[in-house]
């Protein structure tokens, strides 16, 4: 064993023993934040108190990146790389159905995805690394990120803000609420798909219901198009490949005996491959134009791209499995490609890293974005061992 192994695994032991002693604050800064919760763009005050964190430990920072993202910087004393560890701060309008004493206190608005916990992880790891700031090495960027929910997000404002530079790898990771806790999900390449949105208008002629033949039925119009658009899929995708389309909204309102006059139908896109996405894209308009054309009506399509597919890097993400392999109760597991769509994205366009799912059901577990979504807060200190034992040992790569 080297002397640099010994040094490593001392400031490793030294580094889980702080984060265990903040374990009871961690948990208090995940539930003042679930109580807290603020919409994306609109994270002010979640975003000062991340600031005032940063302040009472006197940890250099700057406010307002990108929007209202907190970028933080911790220096060790010895030189080395620099290192990015990202968490995520916003919240979705859904009521909070928990019984809990720590539920939302906003009407409407709740963190149904564990971005409270996000926060309250790298707070506290941020802590734990700057109170040994003298025996680290190298750089470490804590990327506070407002606005994940929403397109455009706010990674990609964040890094024109200059968040990662002079950063040489990145890490982050998800509180997953449907995977067990102990267990970690990796993937080298894909790992969350690119997520677009359309919107369809359907405008033909309205009338009386009692004379169809007079009119062009939207209706019937928009069942059409939602029933070619779901053989895109099936039909013009290789099998070996993956993609789902899904019309989410079709809205025709009127009374019972009118012919509807105009249709929306609004829907996702979510693809693994860029040429599977392009081709969605242009397949889409081909339906819709093909669908007018055959029912001599307008159709209007309007296609949105989001985030794009978050594609892991072979090196830092066998860097990381090693690092788990070699921690206590944690099993790193080779896990199935996510649907979900993550604007962290962004950030493995520009520098090397790696994202990773924590496992982090309850008891009894709810989707993500469910009413009733929850954790088992343990998981956040194990994400914030795994986290910290990534940035430090990348030193060392």
């Amino acid at each position: 064993m080297t002397e640099q192994t010994v040094s490593t695994e001392n400031l490793q032991e030294r580094l889980f023993s702080k984060l265990e002693a903040s374990n009871e604050d961690m948990i208090k800064i995940r539930r003042y934040l679930h109580m807290h919760p603020e919409l994306s763009f609109k994270e002010y005050k979640t975003a000062q108190y991340i600031q005032d964190f940063y302040k009472e430990l006197g940890v250099e920072f700057r406010a307002n990146v990108g929007g209202n993202g907190v970028v933080a910087r911790i220096k060790g004393a010895k030189p080395g790389k620099t290192v990015a560890l990202r968490a995520d701060f916003d919240a979705l309008p859904i009521q909070d159905q928990k019984d809990v004493e720590y539920k939302s206190t906003v009407d409407g608005v709740m963190h149904a995805c564990g971005h409270d916990g996000h926060t309250a992880t790298l707070l506290t790891l941020a802590k734990a690394l700057h109170e040994l700031r003298d025996e680290l090495a190298g750089e470490y960027v804590m990327i506070h990120q407002h606005a994940e929910e929403f397109a455009p997000g706010g990674a990609i404002s964040m890094i024109e803000d200059g968040c990662l530079d002079g950063v040489d790898a990145i890490f982050g990771t998800h509180l997953w609420s449907q995977t067990p806790y102990g267990t970690v999900e990796y993937r080298t390449g894909p790992i969350m798909a690119a997520a677009d949105r359309f919107e369809i208008k359907v405008q033909g002629r309205g009338g009386h219901g009692a004379n169809p033949h007079q009119t062009k039925d939207a209706v019937v119009i928009g069942s059409q198009l939602v029933q070619n658009l779901q053989q895109l899929v099936s039909r013009r995708v290789d099998p070996i490949e993956s993609a789902v389309l899904s019309v989410g909204s079709f809205v025709a309102e009127n009374a019972f005996n009118v012919i509807a006059d105009s249709a929306e139908l609004k829907g996702t896109v979510r693809t693994f491959q860029p040429e599977i996405r392009d081709l969605m894209e242009t397949e889409i308009a081909r339906v819709v134009e093909g669908t007018a054309i055959s029912t001599d009506s307008e159709i209007d399509c309007k296609y949105f791209r989001g985030y794009p597919a978050v594609v892991n890097h072979a090196a830092e993400t066998d860097f990381l499995v090693k690092t788990i392999e070699g921690l206590e109760g944690v099993e790193a597991v080779e896990g199935a490609p996510q649907m979900g769509g993550e604007d962290f994205a962004y950030y493995l366009e520009n520098v090397p890293g790696t994202f990773f799912f924590t496992g982090a059901a309850p008891e009894e577990p709810y989707p993500h974005h469910h009413p009733r979504f929850d954790f088992d807060e343990r998981a956040m200190l194990q994400a914030a061992k795994i986290l910290g034992a990534a940035a430090t040992g990348y030193q060392g790569e």
